[in-house]
């Protein structure tokens, strides 16, 4: 099925720019024209009252002209004590007083109009006056159109234009900074599609700017680092499996056409013990194979509560006896929880890794440690020690990693019926770290100590 490609992030940052930047600007020239609506109305009611000031002054001397015709703009009225209207500009001549209220004590107050003496539909703004004429309150109320919310068409356009435009250029620069920032990626992705398992050591370019792109690109370069280790591991892997196994079928190989080419040289028990031998080995690296398959796989396992004192003993005692000589050194009440199977499959490994590599004497020993503040948190509540040791040659410390790899065997064990199939070390570490424990090989007076620490129940 087909899905629909979505928008592209250059895209998406682009329409959200734009969007951003056209509210801003809607915001931004609202605001404007706020502003300059209340400075326009209130310069215009200080053209009122400034207007209406000087007819005010003239009532007060009894210097009035009337009628009032030279005051064609503002419409100007004046109003006695009685409410009467004394004189008034040619346009409310003969209309009423054209608002109810009055300074009343104080000298100027102003209010919107609307209809009344005033066309229909039409709102004024009225500034209202007093003035003290033969100890009586007169009202001088002079009034214009109120200042339309525009302003001026013009400033309007102007206004809104260049809101306009600032938000297009906002909108081409975030998409400017989106393509720019976003083109290390392209890059990145570039560099990742030519990236395949033959040339697996290609990295992706490091954008200059150390910024989150680049922590992306050195993560990436990290991650293809561990990749490419996997897959050289992997190969090397193969490379070993392959020529293990290819050794013991060509010794089968050998002792039947042998037996093919001289029957009469050999026997049918003779031949079949010959290649038993071979078929043993064969069986043993395949099992050793599926083992590493499973643990690598991360398959759930039944863990119980095992206690290690009562579990070393018994695995012991159920094995053939050794011609080794066990010490014990068992501390009781050691419980971890585990898989039995797979603990057991460890204790195997480590104790005929021992049986083939000690001179006389196997110990073991079974304690508890509190946990060091560095691993608190894989061994919360302490660490349970089994301790593997042999009286054996040793492994020099720098080769001490070295008998954990697959395959691995050294220049003491190479012999391959006493050496095992080369994975038994690597299981037992597997199945330690698979219960969040390590296996290492620790500092002894003498021979090898391998010591395995799990988190304590």
């Amino acid at each position: 099925m087909k899905t629909q490609r979505g928008r592209s992030i250059t895209g998406r940052i682009t329409l959200f720019t734009g969007v951003v930047a056209a509210l801003l600007s809607a915001l931004l020239a609202t605001t404007v024209m706020i502003a300059v609506h209340r400075f326009a109305t209130g310069h215009l009611v200080g053209e009122l009252a400034a207007a209406g000031g000087r007819v005010a002054h003239e009532v007060e001397h009894h210097q009035v002209v009337t009628p009032l015709v030279e005051h064609e703009d503002p419409n100007l009225q004046v109003v006695d004590a009685t409410r009467r209207v004394v004189d008034a500009t040619p346009q409310l001549r003969g209309k009423p007083v054209m608002a109810g209220f009055i300074p009343d004590g104080k000298k100027i107050v102003s209010g919107v109009v609307c209809g009344g003496v005033f066309p229909s539909g039409e709102c004024n703004i009225v500034v209202a006056q007093s003035a003290l004429r033969d100890g009586q309150d007169w009202v001088v109320y002079s009034a214009s159109p109120v200042v339309p919310l525009y302003v001026d068409p013009w400033l309007a356009a102007t206004v809104i234009g260049a809101a306009t435009l600032m938000a297009l250029a906002i909108a081409g620069i975030g998409r400017r900074v989106a393509t720019a920032s976003l083109k290390p990626v392209n890059a990145i992705r570039a560099e990742l599609d030519k990236i395949t398992e033959t040339c697996s050591d290609r990295r992706v370019p490091l954008p200059r700017s150390r910024d989150e792109i680049y922590d992306l690109a050195d993560s990436v370069n990290r991650t293809l680092a561990r990749l490419e280790a996997a897959m050289k591991q992997q190969r090397h892997f193969t490379s070993d499996a392959s020529h293990e196994l290819r050794t013991p079928i060509a010794a089968i190989r050998a002792e039947v056409e042998d037996a093919l080419h001289a029957p009469e040289e050999t026997s049918v028990p003779t031949l079949g013990n010959t290649v038993l031998s071979s078929l043993d080995r064969l069986e043993a690296i395949v099992g050793d194979l599926l083992t590493i398959a499973r643990l690598e796989a991360g398959k759930g396992v039944e863990r119980e509560p095992i206690d290690l004192a009562e579990f070393v003993t018994s695995e012991c005692e159920r094995r053939p006896k050794p011609n080794k000589r066990l010490e014990y050194s068992l501390e009781p009440g050691v419980v971890v929880t585990a898989d039995r199977f797979q603990l057991s499959r460890l204790l195997t490994n480590l104790i005929d890794n021992a049986e083939r590599h000690a001179a006389s004497t196997i110990a073991f020993h079974v304690r508890h440690a509190p946990s060091p503040k560095r691993d608190a948190q894989r061994f919360p509540r302490g660490i349970a020690m089994l301790e593997v040791a042999d009286n054996g040659p040793g492994i020099d410390p720098d080769k001490r990693e070295l008998v954990f790899q697959r395959f691995a065997r050294l220049d003491t064990a190479r012999d391959r019926d006493a050496g095992g199939t080369g994975l038994g070390l690597s299981i037992a570490r597997q199945i330690a770290e698979a219960h969040c424990g390590t296996l290492q090989i620790e500092d002894s007076p003498q021979g090898t100590r391998f010591v395995l620490r799990l988190p304590l129940d």
